[in-house]
């Protein structure tokens, strides 16, 4: 009998927990035909999730549950929990039921059929239209400058196959992007489209900052962007200011056209220096995470496991 290991990454879920640990059971009972798993790790919550975790384990030894001593991020906690599941393939589901469990059969049709990796796709969204909007345009800009192919609205619910989820394991990166690995690095990928339900219960912990963040780890994993257009700009500015030089000399020369301290220079000074302090810290993103890779420190550090 295959088995399959859910992966449920929560933070603050307090209203959640529960009815997912029902939910997913549920689910998993009218398929048989498979032994499960299911996952949860908690990303140091500061609420009754822990306590929940616990009763919900106590019931159920199928349910496991890792506690992380610290909030090691929505990216490096998700990950390392895909790595200690034991299931021949794992699927991963928000606990805050956006991604719909009912696509669960849908997954693993797709893997019998011989796909390594069956994703969801977001059509639509339930969630704030604005912030659906500003994600289309970020996907496809990302999509656009990346060498690698990225996939638009894609979050990381999906099924992963052991033999893929085995890749995962090797790869030794201290940031793990799922997003930026499954469309580089994943085989055989099967798409399903799907609309994203609104959060159940309780807030999201995402916020401008954390948004900020995956932005910039996927731009600093997957395009030179950054660095390109500091080169390019470097050259064009350098090359204009010398040309503007010789015509400001010449104009002065011939016609005295300029008085001293004119407002025009102190412009472009503050133009050009606001262009330097840009790229500075766009180029330091790209250093932060060079940084990060190289210090090679755990994905992220457990406080406790239950049920294991």
């Amino acid at each position: 009998m295959k088995k399959v290991s859910i992966m449920v990454p929560c933070y603050n879920e307090e209203e959640n927990v529960v009815p997912m640990s029902e939910a997913l059971v549920a689910q998993m009972e009218q398929l048989p035909q498979y032994d499960y798993e299911i996952l949860f790790i908690d990303n140091c919550s500061q609420d009754n999730t822990r306590p929940l975790l616990r009763e919900i384990c106590a019931k159920n030894p199928k349910i496991k549950a890792i506690f992380n001593s610290k909030n090691f991020g929505q990216f490096n906690s998700p990950y390392h929990a895909i790595c200690q599941t034991t299931g021949d393939c794992t699927i991963t589901v928000c606990c805050d039921f956006q991604d719909p469990i009912d696509m669960i059969p849908k997954f693993l049709a797709e893997w019998e059929n011989g796909h390594k990796v069956v994703i969801g796709i977001k059509t639509s969204s339930k969630e704030n239209k604005l912030m659906y909007f500003l994600r289309s345009i970020y996907y496809k800009l990302i999509r656009k400058l990346s060498r690698v192919e990225q996939i638009e609205h894609f979050t990381g619910f999906g099924l992963y196959d052991k033999s893929f989820v085995d890749v995962m394991r090797s790869l030794d990166d201290s940031t793990p992007f799922l997003r930026g690995i499954v469309a580089e690095l994943g085989p055989n990928i099967k798409k399903i489209e799907y609309e994203q339900a609104q959060r159940r219960a309780g807030k999201t912990s995402n916020n401008f900052f954390s948004l900020y963040d995956a932005a910039m780890l996927s731009f600093t994993s997957y395009t030179k962007i950054g660095a390109r257009l500091a080169e390019l700009l470097g050259v064009l500015m350098c090359v204009g200011s010398a040309i503007a030089a010789v015509v400001c000399l010449i104009l002065q020369l011939t016609m005295q056209v300029f008085e001293t301290g004119t407002p025009a220079i102190l412009m472009t000074l503050v133009f050009v220096g606001g262009l330097q302090l840009f790229f500075i810290g766009f180029i330091g993103e790209y250093v932060m995470t060079m940084n990060t890779r190289a210090m090679k420190r755990p994905i992220v550090v457990e406080e406790e496991r239950i049920n294991f």
